[in-house]
């Protein structure tokens, strides 16, 4: 191997060095707006540019509290560049005050041209000996990642003084690493837990996942959690969950970048990353009412619960449970903690999340800072990428808000179906067909619930609106429904009035194949204020676009679903992940599961067509939440 590049020793301070650092050198904090700063407040912990230890990057936050008090906040430090497989070392910064200023860089497990990573720290409060799980590959110099199969080793550390000093590391793969599980392993990366009650009170646990290597492909995926019961002396692996991958390298779900909580009741919340599973949702999630021992039911995705594929964190709060995670469900962007008041079965949609920041973002964990209700969160964030700097923000519940009451509601007479949400205080107006809701382009729109009859799939579909509008510029929505970005299934109606044009638009994904989409235009934009009809069919092996019941545009259909592996949303008026909205009304929304002939676009489909309605939003009446 090359050597690597000269940079500055690194070495643990001593105690007294530190406690100095610790006193003088408070890190700057990031600008909030005034109306936070009594409840929020924001630093930078971590930043290349700026840490001694040659660093390119650091990567992979992880925090948790000890028994003394101290808040100890862990990262790994990328020694060439960001890549995930190179020279990389797992640090240290130590607060002493909660959180408001930190001590100097520590190195706790130098990688020495490996990488040493997945920081995953859990305290025993028993003892008062924080453990910290990692995972070891070998490391590369070309920014690639490890190939697969990757032959990854599960590590122990501990400090028996608060963090000061770390015992050297020793291999848990014939503990934890099932021979079978010989691909990918990781553990966390986010602080594990220790139980406070149930069947087995001062129990350590800590998430993991890998992948299992048949000598020719991956063949399951893996999600489990380890316990110990002796204080990190020894370990097993507990709860474990597999799903398997097909010959033709799909799967229904992959949970991995485990993340817990002990609930109120005493069982434990597993929330997980999930990436490239059929089902829907980026995120997933399971229970434990045994200690780890088993999990009640495999993993459910969450297809409602916006964000990217990438790692979050979950914390109780009292009778809230918190979750970290960029709500951007197509980027790693809009840091946001969301809250859970039923233990996780059901979560705040995005836009009733606490904003911590409109950049990138990614990793995060969260900690209790006291027993105040001040908490710490620690997160991957920058203003042009989401590893630019790794941030330490303090807030409270207050600053969490207090949870809302129901959103207005207005009727979708589809069978079977609930009442829409009504977002941003939209109004009835003046419709094509009775009434309509006006949309003010700054927060208003519809929003359907989940429901598994609304993905459409592979098959053939309608969806139809009235609309009016005059702007001149900007993305004005009409309908979308699945996902957003490029690489997403969904399926959306939008007028692009700087573009002089109407567009309709599905992404589809057939087996592991890549995703493929296809797309449908008018030649002008429809901006002249009056009432026009836009319909998307799907069918025939073609996708066609029709404006005031009359085909106007046609291209060859893409195979595929066109709501697999998404968090998947329906929204009138708006894109999934907010970033545009419509100025202007809309009316008489329908989607129907199969394709209508050219003369039910034209002349209204027949009565027995309800039968087949996905979505009938009228949208000629606001109802007050009850």
């Amino acid at each position: 191997m090359p050597p690597r590049p000269p940079r500055a020793p690194r070495r643990l301070l001593p105690p007294l060095a530190a406690a100095c650092v610790l006193a003088l050198s408070p890190l700057p904090a990031h600008a909030q707006p005034a109306e936070r700063a009594a409840a929020f407040e924001e630093q930078v912990l971590f930043e290349a540019a700026r840490d001694p230890g040659g660093y390119a990057c650091f990567r992979i936050p992880a925090v948790v509290r000890t028994t003394e008090g101290t808040l100890l906040a862990f990262a790994e430090g990328r020694v060439l560049n960001c890549g995930d497989a190179g020279d990389i070392d797992i640090v240290l910064k130590r607060s002493t005050d909660g959180g408001r200023t930190w001590g100097p860089l520590q190195v706790v497990n130098d990688g020495g041209g490996d990488t040493h990573g997945n920081p995953a720290p859990v305290v025993d409060r028993a003892t008062g000996r924080v453990l910290l799980l990692e995972t070891y590959n070998a490391g590369r110099t070309d920014a690639a990642n490890c190939a697969v199969p990757c032959a990854r080793t599960p590590h122990l550390q501990y400090s028996d003084d608060d963090g000061r000093t770390w015992s050297a590391p020793r291999d848990l793969g014939p503990e934890i690493r099932p021979p079978g599980w010989n691909a990918w392993y990781a553990t966390g990366p986010v602080h594990g837990v220790q139980l406070t009650g149930g069947a087995h009170p001062g129990r350590l646990v800590v998430g993991v996942n890998a992948e299992t290597w048949d000598g020719g492909r991956v063949t399951a995926n893996h999600a489990a959690l380890v316990v110990s019961d002796d204080g990190g002396a020894t370990w097993r692996t507990g709860a474990t969950n597999t799903w398997p991958v097909a010959a033709d390298g799909t799967f229904r779900q992959k949970p991995s970048e485990l993340t817990l909580t002990e609930r109120a009741d005493g069982a434990l919340l597993v929330s997980g990353r999930e990436e490239q599973g059929t089902d829907l949702g980026h995120r997933t999630q399971a229970l434990s009412r045994d200690g780890g021992d088993s999990f009640t039911a495999p993993f459910r995705a969450l297809p409602d619960l916006y964000a990217p594929q990438v790692q979050g964190a979950v914390l109780r709060l009292g009778d809230r449970v918190l979750l970290s995670a960029p709500a951007d469900p197509d980027r790693r962007r809009t840091m946001t903690v969301r809250s859970s008041y039923d233990g996780g079965a059901t979560w705040d949609g995005a836009d009733r999340g606490a904003v911590v920041t409109h950049d990138w973002s990614g990793y995060s964990d969260l900690v209790a800072v006291d027993d105040g209700g001040t908490v710490g969160l620690l997160y991957e964030g920058g203003k042009t990428d989401a590893r630019d700097e790794i941030r330490f923000a303090r807030f409270t519940e207050e600053w969490l808000g207090t949870r809302r009451g129901a959103d207005p509601t207005t009727p979708d007479l589809a069978p079977g179906a609930a009442p829409a949400r009504v977002l941003g205080g939209a109004s009835t107006t003046d419709g094509a067909v009775g009434g309509a809701l006006a949309l003010d382009g700054a927060d208003d729109a519809v929003r359907l619930p989940y429901d598994a009859r609304l993905p459409l799939g592979d098959g053939e579909f309608t969806a139809s609106l009235r609309f009016r509008y005059t702007e001149d510029d900007g993305e004005q929505p009409l309908l979308w429904m699945g996902g957003v970005g490029t690489s997403q299934p969904q399926v959306w109606l939008r007028a692009e009035p700087a573009h002089d044009r109407v567009q309709g638009l599905i992404t589809a994904r057939e087996g592991a194949a890549a995703p493929r989409s296809a797309w449908v235009r008018t030649d002008r934009a429809l901006d002249d204020g009056r009432w026009h009809e836009v319909a998307l069919r799907r069918g025939g092996g073609l996708l066609t676009l029709f404006v005031d019941g009359a085909p106007v545009a046609e291209t060859a259909d893409v195979p595929g679903s066109v709501s697999r592996n998404s968090p998947f949303g329906v929204h009138v008026g708006e894109r999934v992940d907010g970033r545009a909205r419509l100025t202007g009304a809309v009316d008489d929304v329908h989607v129907w599961n199969r394709a209508l002939t050219d003369e039910e676009v034209a002349d209204g489909p027949p009565p027995s067509a309800v039968t087949d309605a996905v979505v009938h939003l009228p949208l000629d009446r606001v109802d007050a939440a009850g």
